[in-house]
């Protein structure tokens, strides 16, 4: 943690995480936390990370907070049963339900979309709505999976996808996933529901503004979201223009697979991680 993954981490406990939240509160951001994990093996893990998330929820309750959480369904039992994870989910979700909190299912590889959409919209049938979940620009499914969710006036995640997948699965060419993520977010902001554009990049940012200003899209149905240590001053600008903007805040011990991903996205981190090695 010393050596660079505070910067993207927001610690190890909770009480920890809770002091980096709190302070980007302060500072007119709201943001979301995840205790880092995934994939776990049996029924015994998956309700420990129940626990653990309840935990978390009541926290962010006591401590009056502008916080939700995202979590991925494989940390609750997908990757071997979709119904386990199902129960588990609806469990938190009615959890956060009565403190008046918010739930997000991250997508995780594309094995994953299609229980991760059933799970979701059977929540939403089941009369839950303080839950959203997560599509990806770079598969080619997407904009049908986008169709086949309006029904339920969504709250959805744009992000570009950040799992290795088959070219016959997802664009190769990054201006293929820009040029889908802005399709994309368009067409989430014109059908209704709440979009969270979940991007570093100014120039689509600049394109929902502009997008947003020119069909008088409300700003209560958008949200920019960033990942916490990515930005920073970008995040500020956006909030002193009167946006939205919430920063994704993980914590937790296993840490080690999530600062890697931020590594492999963007080379400047890992020169940013050999400075700190010196340092010391």
């Amino acid at each position: 943690m010393r050596l660079g993954a505070a910067r993207f981490v927001a610690g190890e406990t909770l009480d920890q995480a809770i002091v980096v939240l709190r302070g980007l509160n302060e500072k007119g951001l709201r943001a979301n936390t995840t205790l880092l994990g995934e994939g776990v093996n049996d029924e015994a893990e998956t309700r420990a990370v129940v626990d653990s998330y309840k935990e978390i929820l009541d926290r962010i309750a006591a401590e009056d907070i502008r916080v939700n959480v995202a979590l991925k369904l494989t940390h609750l039992g997908l990757g071997f049963d979709e119904q386990l994870a199902r129960a588990n989910i609806a469990e938190l979700v009615s959890h956060a339900g009565r403190l008046g909190n918010f739930v997000r299912l991250d997508m995780e590889e594309s094995a994953f979309v299609d229980a991760t959409l059933r799970i979701y919209r059977g929540l939403r049938e089941e009369g839950h709505e303080n839950v959203g979940t997560v599509l990806q620009s770079y598969l080619y499914r997407t904009p049908g999976d986008l169709e086949a969710l309006l029904d339920l006036s969504p709250n959805l995640r744009f992000v570009k996808g950040a799992y290795l997948e088959p070219p016959n699965l997802a664009y190769p060419e990054k201006k293929d996933v820009d040029a889908a993520y802005r399709s994309l977010v368009e067409r989430s902001l014109s059908a209704g529901g709440f979009t969270a554009i979940a991007t570093h990049d100014p120039a689509l940012i600049a394109q929902a503004i502009a997008y947003e200003k020119a069909n008088g899209v409300g700003r209560d149905r958008f949200q920019f979201q960033m990942l916490y240590g990515v930005r920073g001053k970008l995040q500020l600008d956006l909030v002193a223009k009167g946006y939205d903007v919430l920063v994704a805040t993980p914590y937790g011990p296993d840490w080690y697979r999530y600062l890697m991903r931020r590594l492999a996205e963007r080379p400047a981190n890992m020169l940013f991680i050999a400075k700190n090695v010196i340092r010391r």
